[in-house]
């Protein structure tokens, strides 16, 4: 064998190899090694797509601020999904608790025609009812103490009987306002089938320590006739 070859010195231990050769004749080392692998994508040294083994170069400060990013997004989304995680364990609880009536401690209206006070909308007797001119009239309900109003329940017109309920007008459309504690206002439009007997309006509002009743969009209103609303009740979470 020839001991002085011409070619490319051996990587491992510099011995001379022909150049048809591809292993060193004396150490046996690859003389054309394979390149090295290329560095991962960060990606892919991020759980769960982390190799067992992260590689150089596989940029750890875009991992950190990617993962930087992601956090914060969710804190983010977190605080803005907040309120909507309130409202619907609220009504989750509203759904679960049996309601109780709550009875207000001052009923006023910004008119009302003799004999037909607006108190009459809270006195438990259906046959009797508030007659207000027409429409535009007001009546504000105020509550001894703010509590969760879960339901409102009207009866609509001068009686729940079929035969006496269209003997005065109706207001099919109710505009509700209702004043909470810290002095905030949640606006409400209760629309009313124009029909006899109560009919029954899920609300979910916290806190609600006054509600005004604006009557809109009058039926049956003719001459010699007013609007009529015979009861309102107002419902707690029990």
């Amino acid at each position: 064998m020839d001991d002085t070859p011409s070619g490319v010195p051996c990587p491992a231990c510099g011995t001379p190899n022909a150049p048809d050769r591809r292993f060193c004749r004396r150490c046996a080392a690859p003389l054309t090694p394979a390149a090295p692998p290329e560095a991962l994508p960060w990606w892919r040294t991020v759980w769960p797509f982390r190799h067992r083994r992260t590689r150089g170069g596989s940029g750890r400060l875009t991992r950190f601020l990617t993962v930087l990013i992601v956090v914060l997004a969710l804190c983010a989304a977190g605080l803005l999904l907040l309120p909507a995680g309130r409202h619907l364990i609220e009504d989750t609880r509203d759904k679960l608790g049996k309601a109780k009536a709550v009875t207000p401690a001052r009923v006023r209206a910004s008119a009302e025609l003799a004999g037909h006070p607006a108190s009459d909308t809270t006195d438990g007797l259906s046959n009797r009812y508030w007659g207000a001119p027409g429409a535009g009239a007001s009546v504000t309900y105020t509550f001894g103490k703010p509590f969760r109003l879960v339901d409102v329940i009207v009866t609509n017109g001068a009686s729940p009987d079929p035969e006496k309920y269209a003997l005065q007008g109706r207001a099919l459309r109710i505009e509700m306002e209702v004043t909470t504690k810290d002095g905030g206002t949640v606006r409400r439009t209760l629309a009313l089938s124009d029909k006899a007997g109560p009919q029954t309006f899920p609300t979910g509002i916290s806190d609600a320590t006054t509600i005004r009743l604006v009557l809109d969009a009058p039926a049956g209103l003719s001459r010699g006739r007013h609007l009529a609303l015979a009861e309102v009740e107002f419902f707690q979470r029990g």
